[in-house]
């Protein structure tokens, strides 16, 4: 027997049942199938075959209310039923005796639409690791097959067995038939009704549809041209999830060539996004069907994308990387983490004879900076999957003295990065433009006075103007910039804040009223303290029953003692604002936020300008992110945008220094605990430059300038 041949002289008709939804929203729900019901067709002698009813035992025997009524089906039935794959085994073996008997040995499967074998089928198969026999591959759909017969009648979309039987005057009597039987017969009445000797058409069933057996890799191009209507957004994927995988959530649907393209953060790696290209917006639409489907245990949320977002993600314009991609059907690895020295031969060394490299060296492709500096990242070509999982059990083994991971990848991540590298500057620049915005003065409190108040448990989404609803009428007696979010040292809101009041008593009062009053769905624990706790804090350090614990800054291992802080009241310097407060931070909230409006209009349309201000080390910013208290909004201490004018104007008012524009501020995450400014400027070796006057910006000791200027030429901080 052979099936699914494009010319086959017979069908199957095949009709099918899930535990939940049914007849447009079939398989949307992700239900199991519980009921196959089929019949062999002759077309020549338009002789037909038994028609088979068989019902499939699901893991999960709970039916749907609309099933339960409409199919007449129970769980006490299912129960004793066979599981699919031996249904399928029986399937076969049937079909292929009433194929023999009608004397014909090839079919083709025909369905009422494309719902049974795209969104049941195939899906739940992959889930269950079954394989499906070719036949499974291809189909006709009995709806657009009619309307080719029939041009007149409803679109597509809107027909159903009961208006296509309505129209060629077939009666059917769901009464007396059972469930699917009655839908097998009729679909068999409307083959015949379609063939050439009952119908003026001529309609042969010649060209049918198919369904891809795996996924292809390929490049795209930018000048690529991508219709919107074929790209979906999938998000939630596993951040070990492959091309592969992403084609085997989307079983049963038709992707493109090359058609995956997995989303990558701003460090490169992947953020649990993809952008997926189907072969026209049908495939598509399928797609959307399967929003919030497993992978796994993780739920997908699929949504509409455009064109333009895809190309952006995968199209690329390098000769080089094509030239890559050009040798299809290849396994992609991707490899992170090598030694900057790292030649061809070391990686291959590296692969071993167990997983050849397709080509050898022209099967590997080392990601590289702009001035040709190495990343640490490269791509190597397999020939086949078994070479790529040899390749892939060398996760995290020693190449040199560091360990390499190895993922798999895909033809747009290989885009994509060398994209985002190749277009990454080499000393990059901050936001545009950007200023500081704490009006000088401006003193943290230190002493003994207990005219402070600390929030304990606030919930992590609480900003400052939850702050404020929660203090109520106290509002109006805190100090002007009395409002400090505390920060762990990840950056992360820690549930504390710090609250300067205009008194003793006032903070006093605070306590007694706000103490365990919830904000939001936590209550949030007030206690009175002074300026000394609250700059202990502050600055990093702890405060419990058993007194004060000194902040980490405090620590020779944290912190060089060139740049050892002070437990006097900290200062943030005048040099740190180029602006008096009434110049930039408006009085009410509703010209706040028109305010914004305006500078950001403005920020858009100018070019950077960089400040650094001077002692910087004051400014607490590893602990510490503190907010202009009401009715100001909150931001960092800190910066934001503001009209280039406003800079210049400022810049000349107050003669503050500016560094000119080459000048760039480089944060550095991860440090060692025990790194020195030597190891950091080691660090940077090869890559110094700046004007001999930068000294005047950032005032250190002359312990820490000795070491600083010869024989570098710029400070990194």
């Amino acid at each position: 027997m052979t099936a699914a041949s494009p010319h086959s002289d017979s069908l199957v008709v095949l009709f099918g049942a899930t535990a939940g939804a049914y007849g447009a929203k079939l398989g949307s729900d992700e239900r199991e199938l519980i009921l196959l019901v089929w019949q062999v067709v002759d077309l020549h002698s338009k002789k037909v075959g038994t028609l088979h009813k068989c019902l499939v035992k699901a893991d999960n025997l709970e039916l749907s209310d609309e099933c339960g009524e409409v199919t007449g089906l129970t769980p006490e039935g299912l129960s004793k039923a066979e599981p699919l794959d031996r249904v399928l085994q029986q399937f076969s073996q049937l079909v292929s005796s009433d194929l023999k008997a009608l004397g014909r040995n090839t079919y083709t499967f025909c369905t009422d639409g494309q719902l049974l074998i795209r969104q049941v089928l195939h899906p739940e198969a992959s889930k269950k690791n079954l394989l499906l026999s070719d036949s499974f591959y291809s189909f006709y759909d009995l709806r657009k097959e009619f309307h080719d017969c029939y041009p007149n009648v409803a679109p597509v979309k809107d027909q159903t067995i009961q208006s296509m039987a309505e129209y060629i005057g077939f009666r059917i009597n769901e009464a007396e038939e059972d469930f699917g039987v009655w839908q097998v017969k009729a679909m068999v009445a409307i083959i015949f009704s379609m063939l050439p000797d009952t119908c003026v058409a001529d309609h042969r069933f010649t060209v049918p549809e198919t369904v891809k057996y795996k996924y292809e890799t390929g490049p795209c191009s930018k000048s690529e041209a991508v219709d919107s209507e074929t790209v979906i957004r999938a998000r939630g994927l596993p951040w070990q999830s492959s091309d592969q995988d992403i084609a085997r959530f989307f079983k049963g649907l038709n992707i493109a060539k090359g058609g995956v393209a997995l989303c990558l953060n701003a460090q490169g790696r992947r953020n649990g996004e993809a952008l997926v290209r189907f072969v026209n917006s049908e495939q598509r639409d399928l797609a959307l069907e399967r929003h919030k489907h497993h992978m796994g245990s993780r739920y997908i949320e699929v949504y509409k994308a455009t064109g333009e977002e895809f190309l952006k993600i995968a199209g690329g314009t390098s000769n080089e990387v094509a030239q890559f991609l050009s040798k299809e059907n290849q396994v992609i690895i991707r490899m992170r983490g090598l030694p900057f020295t790292a030649t061809p031969e070391d990686v291959l060394g590296f692969l071993g004879p167990e997983c050849p490299v397709t080509g050898g060296k022209e099967g590997l492709l080392f990601v590289k900076y702009p001035d040709g500096r190495p990343t640490g990242d490269a791509f190597v070509l397999f020939a086949c999957e078994e070479y790529a999982q040899n390749a892939l059990k060398k996760h995290k083994e020693i190449l040199g003295k560091r360990y390499i991971e190895l993922f798999r990848s895909t033809a747009a991540e290989v885009q994509q990065v060398l994209n985002r590298y190749m277009s990454t500057p080499l000393i990059p620049t901050l936001p545009t433009p950007i200023i500081p915005v704490m009006p000088p003065p401006y003193t943290i409190a230190a002493g003994s006075v207990r005219d402070c108040v600390r929030l304990r448990g606030l919930p992590y989404t609480a900003g400052i103007d939850d702050i404020l609803e929660f203090m109520g009428d106290a509002t109006a007696d805190i100090k002007p910039h009395g409002v400090h979010m505390v920060l762990n040292q990840q950056g992360r809101p820690s549930g504390d804040a710090f609250i300067q009041m205009k008194s003793s008593d006032r903070a006093f009062l605070v306590a007694q009223k706000c103490h365990k009053k919830m904000m939001k769905d936590r209550y949030v624990e007030v206690f009175q303290c002074s300026g000394e706790e609250m700059n202990f804090v502050l600055m990093g350090g702890t405060l419990n029953r058993s007194g004060l614990s000194p902040p980490p800054c405090k620590l020779p291992c944290l912190s060089p003692p060139a740049y050892a802080f002070q437990t006097a009241a900290a200062v943030i310097p005048t040099e740190a604002a180029l602006y008096q407060s009434q110049a930039l931070l408006p009085q009410t909230r509703s010209q706040q936020a028109s305010a914004a409006v305006a500078a950001a209009a403005a920020a858009a349309a100018s070019p950077a300008v960089t400040y650094y201000p001077t002692q910087a080390a004051q400014l607490y910013m590893n602990y510490t992110a503190y907010y202009p208290s009401p009715p100001v909004s909150p931001t960092t201490v800190g910066y934001i945008t503001a009209p280039q004018a406003a800079v210049a104007a400022a810049a000349s008012a107050t003669h503050t220094p500016m560094l000119p524009q080459p000048g760039a501020l480089v944060r550095m995450q991860g440090l060692p605990y025990n790194a020195g400014m030597k190891e950091i400027l080691s660090f940077f070796q090869g890559y110094q430059y700046a004007p001999d006057d930068y000294n005047g910006l950032i005032q250190i000791n002359d312990q820490a300038r000795s070491v600083l200027q010869a024989p570098k030429d710029w400070v990194c901080l």
